[in-house]
């Protein structure tokens, strides 16, 4: 299939296995004892952004909630601090999916990135509420660190789905 300039090449179908194994890489990768820094970004938040806008009918507002309640849990935080983050996170990205893919993979980050700043205000005001210490203001760089993140993850998670489904010498695709 010859394709224009500008167009899209269509993906395969996304194996639920390796959607799953992102997200619970994606935990274990925030479990470590880096994610107590202030500034490091949240990589579940970032999944589950990503499988929100790619495979919304598979990862929604229900898995967020089950792995922000992971996090919570993980991180001694007030129960319901992630979950609540992550819903509102799923929920948005849900919304704005069928929008955002028209865009190039910079423009989505930018328009990613009050979503993340929004996550992290939200866990900020229940840690706050809740009698928690302020993390500094250098909380405001992860959010950037996300959006600047959001191609690398995109190019990384859609790879598999990207190859052909029978290779062979003659076709170039």
């Amino acid at each position: 299939m010859i394709m224009r300039p500008g167009q899209q090449q269509l993906l395969l179908p996304v194996s639920p296995l390796f959607i799953w194994g992102s997200l619970l890489l994606a935990m274990l990768l925030n479990m470590l004892p880096l994610g107590r820094i202030a500034w490091f970004p949240d990589l579940m938040a970032l999944a589950i952004v990503f499988w929100s806008v790619h495979q919304p009918t598979r990862i929604g507002i229900g898995v967020a909630f089950v792995f922000g309640l992971f996090m919570d849990v993980h991180q001694a935080a007030m129960l319901g601090q992630h979950a609540l983050s992550y819903t509102a996170l799923s929920f948005f990205a849900i919304m704005m999916h069928r929008r955002l893919l028209w865009f190039s993979m910079f423009s989505q980050a930018l328009q990613l990135l009050p979503l993340f700043a929004l996550s992290h205000f939200v866990e900020l005001g229940i840690r706050m509420i809740g009698g928690g210490v302020f993390p500094g203001w250098n909380l405001a760089l992860a959010p950037v660190i996300e959006a600047v993140l959001w191609p690398f993850v995109s190019v990384l998670l859609l790879a598999p789905q990207r190859r052909t489904p029978e290779p062979d010498a003659n076709r170039p695709l």
